[in-house]
């Protein structure tokens, strides 16, 4: 089958139609196809076609759906980029919402991708922050007695290279925490610090809420859809499931740690306000030692002993160095200086 040339409105749909391309069911790439053609394809018996759109508009998406002949509900979701992660079946087709995660800056952002898995079809809608699926796709191209089975593979690429991506961001989480080890048991107190661990708590709570309903839509993947899921790929999702629950139980690592951090941080942080109170409160009490003696002298009474004894004042001096150093030994002692 040759390559069926874009149309006219195909090319100005360019920057959203990031692939369109038929596959025969021998696994191996037949062509690039316009959007156009997608239901003239379909009309052979032996092809499959795998689109992957980038942030479509609403005319595209209705145009896919004349097409695949998708369901309304689906196409009104695939529409909307705040979706929930889920899966859902109509008839004999799914359609998937899978949220997606990048670092860009040194910032998590998050994205969504919706897809739809026909018979014949695989359909991507990434929105947000998300990595093109080309390498996942020239993956799958690579194995073509796998990409025979369908585009049951092509799911399972898409799905894979989304995990994938997950384990680098719990690394690098891991690492930083590893370098704010030192700021943590700092003897003294940076903000930033326990901002940057309350940062870094927060994404990763976002990152779960994202990870953790994956493991319910690639279990129903690997157990349910029979007629979508051939057999011989089921050990392909069961793959997936194990790296999505190990990213989920890394992540609730990494919050345990965080919540240790901050709370290991703040008493610090208190321990040595303490330090410093105990250190005032003994300076404070050497202070009024003397303070309490001299203070007698500032009263007016005509008789007062020590007045008419020369030795008097040198005696006072003594005994206000005598009961100032008692002081400061015993705070010695007792570590509050």
């Amino acid at each position: 089958m040759n390559p069926i040339a874009p149309s006219v409105s195909e090319a100005a749909d360019t920057a959203m139609v990031v692939n369109c391309v038929a596959y025969r069911t021998d696994g191996t790439r037949s062509g690039d196809i316009s959007i156009d053609a997608i239901s003239d394809v379909l009309k052979e018996p032996d092809t499959f076609v795998w689109v992957g759109l980038h942030e479509p508009d609403e005319s595209l998406l209705l145009k896919l759906q004349d097409e695949f002949d998708l369901h309304d509900l689906a196409i009104e979701d695939a529409q909307s980029a705040h979706q929930r992660t889920k899966i859902e079946a109509y008839g004999d087709s799914l359609f998937i919402v899978v949220q997606t995660a990048q670092l860009v800056n040194g910032n998590l952002a998050f994205g969504e991708t919706h897809i739809f898995l026909g018979p014949r079809y695989l359909v991507t809608v990434r929105h947000g922050a998300s990595l093109s699926y080309s390498p996942a796709r020239r993956t799958c191209e690579h194995a073509p007695e796998l990409l025979a089975l369908g585009p049951s593979y092509g799911l399972y690429g898409v799905l894979d290279f989304v995990v994938d991506n997950l384990l680098p961001i719990v690394r690098d989480f891991r690492e930083e925490l590893q370098e704010l080890e030192q700021d943590i048991f700092a003897a003294t107190f940076n903000r930033s610090t326990v901002r940057r661990l309350y940062d870094m708590q927060r994404d990763l709570m976002t990152l779960r809420l994202a990870v953790a309903p994956m493991q319910d839509v690639i279990s129903q993947l690997v157990r349910l859809h029979p007629q979508l899921i051939p057999e011989d790929l089921r050990a392909y999702f069961r793959d997936i499931y194990d790296h999505v629950f190990r990213v989920n139980e890394s992540i609730s690592a990494m919050r345990e740690m965080l919540t240790a951090a901050i709370n290991v941080n703040l008493s610090l942080v208190t321990f040595g306000q303490n330090e410093v109170m105990k250190k005032l409160a003994g300076w404070a009490a050497m202070l009024a030692a003397p303070t309490l003696i001299t203070s007698w002298y500032g009263m007016n009474f005509t008789h007062m002993p020590e007045l008419s004894r020369p030795w008097a004042y040198p005696l006072i001096i003594v005994i206000v160095i005598g009961v100032v150093g008692g002081i400061y030994t015993g705070l010695r002692r007792a570590k509050w200086l």
